[in-house]
């Protein structure tokens, strides 16, 4: 059995389905295909505005409202003119969301539990009509709804995977899909003990490729992008990027970690566990090699790697006494930032202060400055720039600060971070 994932750039237009079922229907085997599909398009970014939360204007839930409805409705037309069924199915999904919308309470309390329960409607709008428009081509297709099978913790917009109920129900859902050539689901999105709707993260729908990868015990994954495989860099700020053939599962998990956009950082180590190889290739050209993550020795070929991460703050975190930052202290911030929900991305400290650099997430980063405060003296600096290189050297490390301050600095054996003021990079 093999995994294969396409994401939302992959299923933006009723061109763009097609191009994926004929990548679809030239891997047909004897084992059926599961395939994860993410949201169509930029439809995530679009729910999320639609999301209840303090002072919503009216009119603009209306527009986007609209702007969803009509943007799936035409590639289903598409895709299929006539097919009132599929229609059908997509009122009802819509049904559902407004029922939502207009049910459930707008503050930020339950922000994070509606967001899933909003959110996750974008993977099924994107495989229903996929679904329907595989099995129109003949492709015998089950659909399968992914909050069946993956099971998570209450821990909404990062649900904490329940390994052991996931892989149960993965026997489940492989039985249920025998006799069919591909078992159609979504990425992204799971479900409580008690089916309460999850999401894995942003980005998440590589991980539950993996997931049912690790619990299917698949055969291998491939993640279908618009680009040739794993590039050195984004090509948005370089034009002479590098593909990487071959990356060993360790270094891939470091890359990912670091910020490296091509796989959700969370994905390798599943894959890891159970020696399953990933693959990353273009959907735009499938016939193409792409690049391998797997059980090799050396990254290949061996070349600087160069990841950015932009909208960043680099908070810095003093006591207000005549205490250092020592593990009491490290333990409050600690402890703070886990219930605030922020993920760190370089921290460094010294005996009089905590440094680190986290995602400028506008409803996260206010509470936290606000808890920390009234225990330290805190600091910070906005739009900042935080670069990744692996495999680096001074001139490498001149060329990329350009003149820059350093605000923060960090260098082991094989990679060099730097808290640099954003800007934008011209392609070198």
């Amino acid at each position: 059995m093999k995994v294969f994932k396409f994401g939302g750039a992959s299923v933006n237009s009723a061109d763009a389905v097609r191009n994926m079922a004929n990548i679809v229907a030239a891997h047909l085997g004897d084992e059926p295909l599961v395939v994860v599909v993410s949201a169509m398009g930029k439809t995530t970014n679009l729910l999320e505005k639609l999301v209840p939360a303090p002072g919503q204007q009216e009119a603009d839930l209306r527009q986007q409202r609209q702007q969803l409805e009509a943007y799936h409705r035409d590639i289903a037309a598409a895709l299929m003119p006539g097919n009132d069924g599929l229609q059908r199915k997509i009122d009802t999904l819509l049904a559902d969301l407004d029922g939502l919308c207009a049910s459930l309470p707008a503050d930020a309390e339950h922000y994070n539990y509606n967001y899933d329960q909003v959110v996750s409607h974008g993977e099924l709008l994107s495989t229903t009509i996929i679904a329907d428009y595989l099995n129109h081509l003949g492709i015998n297709t089950q659909w399968v709804d992914a909050r069946q099978v993956i099971v998570t913790d209450h821990h909404h917009r990062e649900g904490r995977v329940d390994w052991e109920a996931t892989c149960a129900k993965c026997k489940l859902f492989n039985d249920s899909t025998k006799g069919h050539q591909v078992a159609l689901t979504q990425g992204f999105i799971a479900a409580t003990s008690d089916m309460k709707t999850t999401t894995l993260g942003r980005e998440g729908s590589d991980y539950s490729a993996a997931i049912l990868a690790y619990c299917l015990k698949a055969e291998s994954i491939t993640i279908w992008k618009d680009v040739p495989g794993f590039l050195n860099a984004d090509p948005k700020y370089f034009s002479d990027t590098v593909k990487i053939s071959q990356i060993p599962y360790n270094e891939a998990i470091e890359l990912a970690y670091y910020g490296a956009s091509v796989i959700h950082p969370k994905t390798v180590k599943p894959i890891q566990n159970m020696g399953i190889p990933l693959f990353i290739r273009s959907f735009i050209t499938p016939e193409a090699e792409g690049s391998a993550i797997g059980d090799y020795r050396t990254i290949v070929p061996e070349t600087p790697l160069y990841i950015f991460k932009n909208n960043q703050i680099l908070l810095s975190i003093l006591p207000r006494d005549f205490s250092f930052i020592a593990e009491d202290n490290l333990q409050i911030i600690f402890g703070i930032l886990n219930e605030v929900g922020i993920k760190v991305n370089l921290m460094q400290n010294s005996a009089l202060s905590f440094s680190i650099c986290i995602d400028n997430n506008p409803q996260r980063v206010g509470v936290l400055i606000d808890r920390l405060s009234g225990l330290f003296r805190v600091r910070y600096n906005e739009r900042m720039q935080l670069v990744t290189i692996r495999y680096y050297n001074q001139q490498v490390i001149d060329r990329i600060v350009a003149g820059r301050p350093v605000l923060l600095e960090q260098r082991s054996r094989l990679t060099e971070q730097l808290v640099v003021p954003e800007s934008i990079i011209e392609k070198r």
